[in-house]
C-alpha cells in the first residue's frame, strides 16, 4: 500500500526481496504495459470489427427463426387449403 511518503522505488523494494526480484518485477510490469498498449491501439484502429460480426450473427438467428415459423405456417392444413383454392380459381378463370 502506498503511504503519503512512499515513492515508487520504495514500493518496488517492498514488493521484492532482492535487487534481482526488482528487475524481474520491472520486466513483468513493462511486459504487461506493452500488452495493454497493444490492445488499446488495436481497439482504437478497428473498434467495430467485432460488432459487425455480432450483428450478422443476430440477423442470421432472426432469419432462421422467421424461416422456421414460415415453414410451420405453410405446412398447416388451413394454409394448404387456402393456397390450393387460390390456384384452382386462377386456373378456372383462364
Amino acid at each position: 500500500m502506498l503511504t503519503r511518503h512512499a515513492t515508487p522505488s520504495r514500493d518496488l523494494v517492498r514488493l521484492a526481496d532482492s535487487p534481482g526480484d526488482i528487475v524481474g518485477l520491472r520486466a513483468r510490469i513493462n511486459r504487461r504495459l506493452c500488452l495493454m498498449d497493444a490492445q488499446i491501439r488495436t481497439f482504437i484502429e478497428r473498434p467495430e470489427e467485432g460488432a459487425v460480426t455480432a450483428e450478422y450473427a443476430v440477423v442470421l438467428v432472426a432469419a432462421t427463426g422467421f424461416a422456421a415459423l414460415l415453414v410451420t405456417i405453410l405446412k398447416s392444413d388451413a394454409v394448404k387449403t387456402l393456397l390450393m383454392n387460390i390456384i384452382k380459381k386462377a386456373l378456372n378463370i383462364g
